[in-house]
């Protein structure tokens, strides 16, 4: 099973990127779901939305703790949400490790690059391939849009081009 958390905020799209994947998913006769999880629904509050893709139908619901690829639309949680909650694999006694594992996939939506965005040491150990940071924010401008923040085309069709099955990682 391949699974992908979405983070964001109301009305960057994170819950319509997940949908868009679920669909294209589900459009090559793949099953797949997605849903989202957020509290008060308003523009700007903090958002994340799932999305699991198998070949095989998907029984669990519950939200992607271990994702293999995660999605960050809005930079400016990257210190103020908990997105790589006990990636180190050392999760307090009786919790489970919340986090991307290192054979993961990261896209982050910035003009910046990991050392800028204060993510230099998380990133270590990581294949370097499997990481990105795009600023989507000019990639996805065009006269119709009003803020282009607002697309979330990069993040589903970045996801979607991701091997699939994943192919196990070189030691």
């Amino acid at each position: 099973m391949f699974q992908v958390r979405f983070h964001g905020r109301g009305g960057q799209g994170v819950v319509t990127a997940a949908e868009l994947l679920a669909s294209a998913a589900f459009t090559e006769g793949r099953h797949a779901q997605a849903f989202p999880s957020f509290g008060s629904e308003r523009m700007g509050a903090p958002v994340m939305s799932f999305c699991r893709i198998d070949d095989r139908p998907i029984r669990t619901h519950e939200p992607v703790t271990e994702p293999d690829a995660l999605i960050i639309q809005d930079p400016t949680l990257l210190h103020q949400a908990d997105i790589f909650g006990g990636f180190r694999g050392v999760a307090p006694p009786g919790q489970q490790s919340a986090g991307l594992g290192r054979q993961g996939y990261m896209l982050v939506n910035s003009a910046r690059d990991f050392g800028e965005l204060g993510l230099e040491e998380f990133v270590r150990g990581f294949h370097r391939d499997r990481l990105l940071v795009v600023p989507s924010r000019r990639s996805a401008r065009s006269p119709r849009t009003r803020c282009a923040r607002r697309s979330p085309a990069p993040a589903a069709s970045w996801c979607w081009n991701a091997p699939w099955p994943p192919a196990p990682a070189a030691s």
